[in-house]
């Protein structure tokens, strides 16, 4: 009897064993592309932008050409018509990272990290955006400034400076056939009268 038990249960013993086989683990692998995030300086933008708004603020407009400036209020309907063209390409936080690498750094001696974006090669045609800067308060952790460089044609580059709830200038810079630079004109929008 002893042994028919014996037979009847070794086939059950066998199977459960050979079904309870695990299969080896994989090992590490490789590991999960890290995805760069950039800071997204359209929003940021169009936020100060709507900030103005709200607040019923009208900008002070000064343009310096050809050794002379004129200044008129700029109303807020047109504020960002003004500085339309450093709102395209958009940046945001992940459209731009096939084509600009990212790198930061804190800045001791104006107590900010700066987040630095260059080109990973050499840009498509039909992207005038050449690089751009953001600077962020160490102490508070807020946009200090942002700014950035577009080329507009083989002689015209287009340089903004947004100082955060204060103001922002857009100035054109000119390349003769010389090679030589010059500023063609300057532009601010002030919305931050106690300076």
């Amino acid at each position: 009897m002893r042994y028919i038990l014996a037979l009847l249960i070794l086939p059950v013993f066998f199977s459960a064993c050979s079904g309870s086989k695990k299969e080896p683990s994989p090992g590490p692998g490789p590991e999960p592309e890290k995805r760069s995030s950039f800071f997204p300086v359209t929003s940021y933008i169009k936020g100060q932008i709507f900030d103005i708004r709200r607040r019923g603020i009208n900008p002070l407009y000064h343009v310096t050409s050809n050794n002379r400036t004129d200044s008129t209020w700029l109303k807020l309907e047109d504020i960002e018509k003004a500085v339309h063209a450093f709102l395209e390409p958009v940046i945001d936080s992940t459209n731009l990272t096939s084509l600009f690498d990212e790198k930061d750094f804190l800045d001791q001696t104006i107590a900010a990290y700066t987040f630095t974006y260059e080109p990973k090669a050499s840009l498509p045609d039909n992207m005038t955006l050449r690089r751009w800067d953001v600077y962020i308060d160490a102490e508070s952790n807020k946009v200090r400034r942002i700014y950035m460089v577009k080329k507009i044609n083989e002689n015209q580059t287009l340089q903004l400076t947004w100082q955060s709830n204060k103001y922002c200038k857009v100035v054109t810079i000119g390349t003769d056939s010389s090679g030589n630079s010059r500023v063609e004109k300057e532009e601010q929008i002030t919305w931050d009268f106690n300076q």
